[in-house]
């Protein structure tokens, strides 16, 4: 199994947002593009006065083909969290008031399913397959993960109001 990881981009956000409404985007997100996703970890240490602190790892993969996997990790680390109640256009809203970091991570994995493992024979065709079919399309399988991890960084910037409406990378992947 060969493993290629992408460089880290890291969000760091402090202030009031839709911690709930942030969770629902990002499980969207992953519905709409076809990964499957997993709370691998949840830490909620006990409230100070400031507020609560939690640290989550989401990890949502997708089976590109039998060959090729992604897999793009979320480590959330949020402190001084603390509800707060909101009114807006008239209407009571619960919000979340607190510094949030968040690291995303991605890997593309190639034979995820270790089909060429084993025997020297075995490795040998592995090899070969990589070289014939995949080596000079390896490129594109680490843009298409660079690219879908740099739109949901877009994403998480626009609901946290960090920036514009529009951003560099819309649309590069061919899709709506």
């Amino acid at each position: 199994m060969n493993s290629i990881p992408l460089s880290r981009i890291t969000l760091r956000y402090n202030g009031l947002f839709d911690f709930d409404g942030m969770y629902a985007a990002l499980t969207d997100y992953a519905k709409n593009f076809g990964f499957i996703w997993h709370e691998a970890e949840y830490k909620h240490k006990v409230p100070s006065p400031k507020g609560a602190e939690q640290e989550l790892k989401w990890v949502l993969t997708q089976k590109v083909n039998s060959y090729i996997k992604f897999e793009i990790t979320f480590t959330v680390h949020i402190w001084d969290m603390m509800e707060v109640e909101v009114e807006t256009n008239g209407k009571k809203r619960s919000l979340t008031n607190a510094r949030i970091y968040i690291f995303i991570d991605g890997v593309v994995t190639f034979d995820w399913q270790g089909k060429f493992k084993g025997s020297g024979m075995s490795e040998w065709f592995g090899k070969k397959y990589q070289e014939w079919v995949f080596d000079k399309r390896e490129g594109d399988y680490l843009d298409m993960l660079y690219y879908r991890i740099w739109d949901i960084h877009a994403m998480l910037k626009k609901y946290f109001d960090m920036q514009g409406k529009k951003h560099a990378y819309k649309g590069y992947l061919g899709e709506g």
